[in-house]
């Protein structure tokens, strides 16, 4: 059993593969209007049962004219609510409503042009006929022709039926992506369908969600106990000031210091939890038992794998002392609900191992609470902002875990964590002091497994070579390294040579991150 909140608007978004499906959500959220991801395979019965306002038919990698191509159930085109199809999705839309689909000898991928033949709702205030505007477009099949009752309203080069719209039937289509950063109004696009289109109010805000997760933990709960892993991240964090403020002292949170934690993070985390907000709080040391597991452990999924099994041992041990808990709390964000359903898998398995070190067992048989699960991660931050948590907790970076243990190639020892913590903390400081940790979405430092020849005043060195790296992002899809001034980089590697023992060399990584990747690592 997990939390459901209810919602007076929603918009469901079928998945037919597309990568980048969680951005048309997020775009939709940031209408103000809760929306569901579900696979486009689900079964009729549950699309009535959602009781969405508004459909939305996601792109995909598949070819309609594939013998088993993935098809929008029919009761979609039954329902009587407004559709809006997105590459494959108004492609499937074509094939299934008796238009045409065939392969292309101009793919359009990346930048494109489209221009406005008709003026029509999804385009009001926004595109007027005969402008050209820049999208983003990503297929190598083209329609050739629309179903009966539908319009051209933009062509482009490639496509003369870029957008396509059944104004009677409210179903519109469009074979760009509105719903990525490189369609400069794609957001305002997608907004037009959701508010103007299907006319909802766009009254979803995290306020309200706030007051129906309390009462929905409350429901779920009783009177039971419920135990949570605090690790000290975003989103346990939050999830343990909401259930707190929904059970109280019912709620009692474990934090397992691993031995692999920022500099200060330990007792941040105590600060914040036992003083400020009196939370129930098990705190246990447990670094020395970690590096012994981890001593001589070079394959990083080796490391993995270890520090998640240790982890559960200790967590385990101190459940048991604590007693009496029938509930697990966990931050599982909507991401994570959206892979563990998504229509032909993806990458993330594999990506996400990195800071996926484990499950608890089911041999401690405690039924999960997890109020996050209908979050995005910006609102999660933004939900910890309404609940009063400190800023320097709520806004910092994305830092996969487990902790310093995956920006350590090669064997963790006691020193490389030390030398590294120092160098770390510089960064960050100094990203800080120059008003610039807010403007990057992600940095960090990497201590490489590479020593090299140096002369520090009149002796020479044998030390470690430390990789500094900030990226940008929008929406954590794609990334690209940030434009650090030589002044800034100057600076702190000056203070990590000179401050950090064991480090003699500084450089800065300036890889970008593809699209379609779901963490940077």
């Amino acid at each position: 059993m997990t939390i459901a909140t209810e919602h007076s608007e929603q918009v469901l978004i079928l998945d037919f593969g597309s990568q980048v499906t969680q951005l048309i959500a997020r775009r939709v959220r940031e209408a103000g209007v809760y929306c569901e991801i579900l696979p486009c395979t689900t079964e009729p019965r549950r699309i009535v049962e959602f009781g969405a306002n508004a459909i939305i038919l996601s792109g995909g990698p598949a070819s309609t004219y594939w013998e088993k191509a993935p098809r929008a159930p029919e009761v979609v085109f039954e329902l009587g609510v407004p559709i809006l199809g997105i590459c494959y999705g108004e492609q499937t839309i074509c094939a299934q409503l008796g238009g045409g689909v065939e392969f292309s000898d101009h793919r359009e991928f990346g930048r494109a042009f489209i221009t406005i033949q008709e003026d029509n709702p999804l385009f009001e205030g926004l595109w007027a006929r005969g402008e050209r505007h820049q999208v983003w477009m990503s297929h190598g099949d083209r329609i050739h022709a629309i179903p009966p009752g539908f319009r051209a309203v933009a062509t482009s080069d490639g496509s003369p039926y870029a957008a396509i719209a059944n104004e009677e039937r409210a179903i519109y289509a469009v074979q760009f992506h509105p719903e990525v950063h490189h369609t400069p109004d794609g957001a305002r696009l997608i907004a037009n369908f959701v508010r103007n289109v299907a006319g909802l109010k766009g009254d979803w805000s995290m306020a309200a969600f706030r007051e129906q997760a309390v009462d929905a933990i409350r429901a779920q709960v009783g009177k039971e106990r419920v135990l949570l892993g605090l690790s000290g991240g975003v989103d346990s964090s939050v999830a343990a000031v909401l259930i707190h403020e929904a059970i109280g002292e019912q709620l009692t949170c474990v934090y397992v210091d691993h031995g692999m934690m920022r500099m200060g993070e330990s007792e941040q985390v105590e600060s914040v939890f036992r003083d400020s907000y009196n939370i129930p709080l098990v705190s246990v040391d447990a670094s020395e038992l970690f590096l012994g597991k981890l001593a001589g452990i070079t394959d990083p999924e080796q490391k993995r794998k270890i520090i998640g099994a240790t982890f559960i041992d200790v967590f385990e041990a101190e459940a048991k002392k604590v007693g009496g808990a029938a509930f697990l709390g966990q931050g599982t964000l909507y991401p994570d609900v959206i892979e563990s359903v998504s229509f032909h898998g993806g990458p993330s398995t594999t990506i996400k191992s990195h800071h996926n070190v484990g499950g608890l067992p089911e041999r401690m048989n405690m039924k999960l609470v997890e109020p996050l699960r209908e979050l995005f991660k910006d609102e999660v931050r933004e939900l910890g902002r309404e609940l009063g948590l400190p800023e320097v907790m709520v806004g910092r970076h994305p830092f996969p875990g487990p902790g310093l243990a995956i920006r350590i190639p090669g064997e963790i020892t006691f020193e490389r964590l030390e030398i590294l913590r120092k160098a770390d903390a510089i960064y960050i400081e100094e990203m800080r002091n120059a008003g610039l940790y807010d403007a990057i979405w992600q940095a960090f430092a990497v201590l490489l497994p590479v020593k090299t020849v140096g002369v520090m005043g009149d002796a020479r060195t044998y030390e470690f070579v430390c990789a500094l790296r900030a990226v940008t992002s929008t929406d954590g899809m794609t990334a690209d390294y940030f434009p650090f001034d030589h002044d800034f980089l100057g600076r702190v590697a000056n203070r990590i040579v000179n401050e950090v023992k064991g480090i003699n060399r500084v450089t800065y990584d300036i890889t970008s991150k593809p699209p379609g990747t779901i963490e940077w690592e």
